[in-house]
């Protein structure tokens, strides 16, 4: 585990692949994101890369980096920077022991997500996805999706933050819950696709993008 925190660049990394599984990143990307030096961003890329903890592939070509989801301490690391946990971890833990010592987050001292902040102050979203130019999957009918109470001039507004950030233009929709509901009850042609697609979650309130 040393070789994990050797750098506050790694540690970075890990907060950025950490909170966002199923999305890729180029290198030129990261570095904006992270807010760290090229150089410094490859070296810790390749050093991850060695161990497993991320895969690459091109496309267009560009070198994207990933995080591995099947590498062996990925719930342990997901936790750690992030808070979250899966159904597994989480039933470990329930029945662990009370007096089993806590392992104290590392999100503290690692950089914001560029975009964590401009959905804040949207409307009342019930939930929140990333998928297709995200997730680099072109079966998705959809770049953002946004299920909630959200006037669309907010929506709008936030999409278009986002565009200037990631510097391209992005296809998204907005609805209330009632119809999206409605479209997962008939199996609408929709629905299943962005179901279907790779997609990263922001916020699920009510289980929305579950398969029923």
């Amino acid at each position: 585990m040393e070789q994990l925190f050797g750098s506050k660049t790694r540690v970075k990394l890990l907060k950025l692949f950490m909170s966002n599984p199923n999305r890729s990143f180029y290198v030129r990307e990261i570095t904006r994101k992270i807010d760290e030096q090229i150089n410094s961003v490859r070296r810790e890329l390749a050093n991850l890369l060695s161990i497993g903890l991320i895969s690459s592939d091109s496309t267009n070509n560009k070198l994207y980096y990933e995080v591995n989801q099947k590498y062996e301490h990925y719930n342990a690391l997901r936790e750690l920077f992030t808070g979250k946990r899966s159904s597994k971890v989480l039933k470990q833990k329930s029945d662990a022991s009370e007096d089993e010592p806590k392992t104290e987050s590392l999100t503290a001292p690692v950089a914001p997500i560029v975009d964590a902040n401009i959905w804040d102050k949207t409307g009342n979203i019930f939930g929140l996805l990333y998928s297709g130019v995200f997730t680099r999957d072109d079966s998705s009918p959809i770049d953002i999706l946004i299920v909630g109470d959200v006037p669309d001039s907010r929506a709008e507004s936030a999409v278009s933050e986002l565009e200037k950030q990631e510097g391209k233009e992005l296809r998204y929709a907005v609805m209330d819950l009632d119809e999206w509901n409605y479209r997962r009850q008939v199996n609408d042609k929709f629905w299943l696709q962005v179901i279907g697609a790779k997609n990263e979650i922001i916020i699920d309130k009510s289980d929305l993008f579950t398969q029923k």
